[in-house]
């Protein structure tokens, strides 16, 4: 387990490598992938058993990015516990890369599950973690959800399905921006009090701000604690987090980055 001062330094290079990466594509996700620097960090440098020289250790916990177009956040985090390295990032994208714009477990050993259509990571998910269940295992389980993803149905299915089956090795962990690719939550499909639909279906809910760490710490921590029911962690972040001009703007779910852009953001991480 990593300290605070560490993990902090980690989340500030993911978003280095991310900026990196997207800058050298020209393609890609930069908000939704900013905001889920500290999250990566505290879960595979603190909270996750995790063995970066062996991603497929069988007593290792699993880790699923449901909203897959946060890709780089996920690579970046890859980069920074050496299981690629950092030439590796600026093939993002391209043709033949094992970095393409959504996770591929056939391509890059880490990653647990091929996702990019929404909804489906999250079920995937609560099915590694019944089969863990059922084979009386001890590996755990963490999911990121986009809060736009919740409009998707499968969602919810999952979820109940995880509840029905008490898969208290489940973490849930809702990237809670507020905004998805068309504009605010609250304009596009108004999403109401999110935890509270969590607890309907049966989860114990725990609310975080996401970029704090220590408070991640402390509420991965008890949701590890939960018996019984699987958990949801309704994480309050902000889009494009770290990188001024993107904050909180929808525009920059999936923008291209301009050389001026590229450029600018770089400095503000480096100064």
């Amino acid at each position: 387990m990593e300290t605070r001062e560490t993990l902090s330094k980690r989340a500030k290079r993911i978003r280095h490598h991310i900026i990196e990466m997207l800058g050298h594509a020209k393609s890609g996700h930069p908000g939704g992938s900013l905001d889920l620097a500290e999250i990566m960090s505290v879960l595979y440098f603190h909270e996750m058993k995790y063995d970066f020289n062996d991603p497929a250790w069988p007593e290792r916990d699993y880790f699923v990015l449901s909203k897959g177009h946060a890709a780089p956040a996920l690579y970046a985090t890859f980069c920074e516990g050496g299981l690629i390295d950092e030439e590796e990032l600026f093939t993002l994208r391209r043709l033949g890369s094992r970095l393409q714009g959504h996770p591929d477990r056939k391509k890059l050993p880490g990653v647990e599950a091929s996702t990019g259509s929404l909804g489906q990571g999250f079920s995937i998910a609560g099915g590694i973690a019944l089969s863990l269940k059922l084979r009386q295992k001890e590996n755990r389980v963490y999911a990121v959800v986009g809060d736009g993803e919740l409009d998707e149905g499968i969602i919810w299915e999952a979820a109940m399905a995880a509840a029905n089956y008490k898969l208290d090795n489940l973490c849930a962990i809702v990237d809670h921006n507020g905004l998805q690719i068309d504009g605010a939550n609250d304009d596009v499909m108004c999403l109401g009090d999110i935890g509270a639909k969590f607890e309907a279906f049966g989860f114990e809910v725990f609310h975080v701000d996401g970029h704090d760490i220590d408070a991640l710490i402390e509420v991965f921590a008890k949701a590890k604690a939960v018996t019984g029911r699987p958990t949801a962690v309704i994480a309050k972040t902000v889009k494009g987090k770290g990188i001024s001009f993107m904050e909180n703007q929808v525009g920059w779910h999936g923008t291209p980055m301009k050389e001026e852009d590229y450029l600018k953001a770089k400095a503000e991480l480096e100064g």
